[in-house]
Parts: C-alpha cells; structure tokens; sequence
C-alpha cells in the first residue's frame, strides 16, 4: 500500500469502519437468486450466513484439532462480495464472470481490520485447508436445509436438487448428516408430536 493510502487508511479508520457495516447490512436486502429457478422460496444473503455460521460450529464440533474460529470467519465472510455482485446461482454461472477477488481487495483496502477479512476469504476460495473445506461444506449443508424445507411445503423439484447437492460434500461428518436431514421435517423441532392437546387447547380446560 502506498504511503498516501496508507495515511488515509489511518486517518479515516473511524469512517471506513463505518462504511463496512453499512455495506454488509445490504446483504440482508440481497435475494439469494437460486430460489427462482427452484419456483419456491426466498432467502436473503445475510440469512443463508447466519445459518452457515451455526452449521460451521455444529460440523467444528465434530471434528479434531481444527481451528473453529477460522471456520467461522470463512462461514461469515465468503459470501461477502455478494453485496456488490449480487448472488449468482449455478444458472448464472455457466454465462456471467464476477472478479469477487477484486471485490475484497476493494472492500478491504483500507480497513483497519482487511488484511484479516482478506485471508480469510482467499483461505476459503482456495479450499485448501481443512477449516476451509469444512466451510464449505457448512455453505452446501445450509442449501440442502433450504431445500428440505420446500420439499415440506409441497415442492417436488426441491428433493432431486438436494440429491444433486450432496454430492458437492466433502466431509465425512457432512455427507452423515443428510439422511437425516432428509428424514427429519423441518418443523420437528417445535411440532414433533402433533397429537398433543396443547396444539388444540394449549391444555387449558376451557
């Protein structure tokens, strides 16, 4: 970095940081596009990496002697670009070429903290450490529970896109987890057993 941006990156930290945490919060206005190909469902940006980031611990967990706080920045930080891009399902990318490098190192150029967000990103693009494939595997796993969930509300396609999906999983601890996924409704949760009389009266005698 030259001397100049350097000076300004210092001077301006307080705005740049600022700046920063506008720019992400647009990520909860960015739709995630591969839903209208599927003809069902919504998902911003910022909710699929909210979810990536509890998939990411709950896969850490079960792994040995890897960094969890790396996973969970590369959870956090490598859909990114996407508030500058706009998200580009698989349809999209068989024709339009985004530079998301040039993204980051514009987004991070002159934050007090890009150097950090920066390697984080390359680490999961570059998929070349465990923590990084984890993440991966953590993103692919959240798109798989979006599809469970459409299957439940009626949507046929939505399963053979899961069968399609899975196959990108490279983690044992990953590929474990989608039988029962796919087993499990997603509103078992909280509606497990549906014969109980709190769903009708919530156990109040009148």
């Amino acid at each position: 970095m030259s001397v100049a941006k350097n000076k300004a990156k210092n001077k301006n930290n307080k705005e740049r940081i600022v700046d920063f945490l506008f720019e992400v919060g647009i990520l909860s206005k960015t739709p995630r596009s591969g839903f209208y190909f599927l003809g069902s469902g919504d998902q911003s940006v910022a909710e699929h990496l909210n979810r990536v980031m509890f998939i990411g611990y709950a896969l850490a967990m079960q792994e040995k002697n890897v960094d969890t706080t790396r996973i969970l920045k590369m959870c956090l930080f490598h859909d990114l670009p996407e508030g500058r891009t706009s998200d580009l399902n698989y349809v999209h990318q068989k024709y339009a070429n985004v530079n998301e490098r040039k993204v980051v190192e514009d987004m991070t150029e002159t934050l007090p903290f890009g150097d950090d967000i920066k390697a984080v990103w390359e680490e999961y693009v570059e998929r070349k450490t465990r923590e990084s494939i984890i993440a991966k595997d953590a993103d692919i796993l959240e798109w798989i529970l979006s599809l469970k969930e459409q299957v439940d509300t009626g949507n046929v396609r939505a399963r053979e896109w899961i069968t399609v999906a899975a196959k990108r999983l490279k983690t044992d601890n990953a590929k474990k987890l989608v039988p029962s996924i796919l087993k499990t409704e997603s509103d078992h949760w909280w509606f497990s057993d549906k014969k109980d009389t709190w769903w009708v009266n919530r156990n109040k005698e009148k």
